[in-house]
């Protein structure tokens, strides 16, 4: 029996967990070198020993021997598929999921090259990326690759997305921290969401690419407090709370510039951020338009109040912690995704079971939504027809 019994399941978040030299094979020759001497890339690489042991574990037969059954419980380096495109087929069998988008792990934050002054190596490093993640997930119709666009430079954002969609991307990520030089809203960038939209492939924001904490909030004269791996690199409780900040801020500022207006049917999502932000955000637009709708024109001419727009073409992915029955109640039955962050420590041993359990006091309905319906939505055209949804599953009521 597989970990979802059974049960029709579309996954919103899984990962890679690639190995420092994933981007070789994939990189333009003379940007190579100029990647590895990258501080970003260096100081991944410097906590690399554990990862090279896992790879010499995943050529032990009796590691491999019981890795269908443990498929929840092997995290990060040691799970089945987690970076061997070949084992990623049979880690999806057993998990059961109908679908899975997938994401990077080691390039997540594109090495910080975003924030920096060398775009040619900031797209060179994202295209690389994207060959990568098109070229592990084209062994199974069911991985769902996502691609990143930096939104830094408006002609090399365009050719990005041009060639990710040749590739065969099913989702557009892009980064939910402000670009250096203008907003993500500006009309310069919209090429990139008019060719997401033609392809019928949504826009996507994800953990790695928002604000950060500062820094000085860890000053505090007290005993350094370890993230849940143990080290300093990871959230904390205090880090933790700002991560939706950069995407409620742009998200807010794509609705009020009419971008998703312009663009009605290009779906946007928002994974591994969180959702318990989404009830009061969705208010806070809502507020923040009708204290400033006389004075500005943009507002005048939204095709409806901006929580509506926000139901229309936004999809949101809680954490297995979160009280997703609440989030849903105060948002809409139409927004939450499943996402299980396979095979990351955070998505826990067993998120149906924390899902389920928050969605008790929603309707049968809200939780297919939930489950199947909400995420079909978003994905339009990168998911395929066959994998969307079977005849005989009826919408439960």
């Amino acid at each position: 029996m597989t970990y979802a019994q059974g049960r029709f399941i579309h996954d919103a978040d899984s990962h890679l967990m690639e190995l420092s030299d994933c981007l070789d094979l994939y990189f333009e020759k003379g940007l190579l070198q100029r990647f590895h001497d990258v501080p970003a890339f260096k100081a991944k690489v410097a906590q690399e020993t554990w990862a090279e042991a896992a790879r010499k574990k995943h050529k032990d037969a009796e590691f491999r021997a019981d890795m269908g059954d443990q498929i929840m419980l092997r995290k990060d380096f040691d799970a089945q598929g987690s970076f061997l495109a070949e084992d990623r087929p049979a880690a999806l069998d057993a998990m059961g999921f109908a679908s899975q988008l997938v994401f990077t792990t080691f390039c997540l934050g594109n090495f910080g090259l975003d924030q920096g002054k060398d775009m040619e190596l900031c797209y060179g490093a994202a295209d690389a990326h994207n060959r990568m993640m098109t070229d592990f997930c084209s062994v199974d119709p069911r991985l769902l690759a996502t691609v990143y666009i930096p939104l830094e430079d408006f002609d090399r954002a365009k050719a990005s997305t041009a060639k990710a969609l040749k590739m065969g991307a099913k989702a557009l990520m892009v980064p939910s921290l402000c670009p250096q030089n203008h907003s993500p809203s500006h009309v310069a960038l919209d090429p990139v969401w008019a060719m997401a939209e033609e392809a019928g492939i949504p826009v996507l924001f994800h953990v790695g690419g928002e604000e950060k904490l500062n820094r000085i909030y860890k000053e505090n004269g007290l005993p350094p407090v370890p993230d849940f791996h143990g080290g300093d690199d990871n959230f904390t409780s205090v880090s933790y709370l700002p991560i939706p900040n950069a995407v409620m801020q742009t998200l807010a500022t794509l609705i009020f510039d009419g971008v998703l207006d312009r663009f009605p049917k290009l779906k946007w999502g928002a994974i591994e951020l969180g959702a318990s932000w989404l009830p009061g955000w969705m208010k806070a637009i809502d507020s923040a338009a009708h204290a400033f709708v006389r004075n500005e024109e943009r507002l005048q001419n939204l095709s409806d109040k901006p929580s509506n727009i926000a139901r229309r073409q936004l999809r949101v992915a809680p954490y297995p912690h979160e009280d997703a029955g609440w989030i849903i109640a105060n948002s809409g039955e139409e927004m939450c995704l499943f996402s299980s962050d396979f095979p990351h420590v955070e998505g826990g041993r067993n998120p149906l079971k924390r899902f389920d359990q928050s969605l008790e006091s929603v309707s049968a309905a809200a939780r297919d939504r939930f489950y199947v319906d909400n995420f079909v939505d978003l994905m339009g055209e990168g998911l395929p027809q066959n994998l969307r949804r079977p005849p005989e599953l009826n919408v439960a009521s």
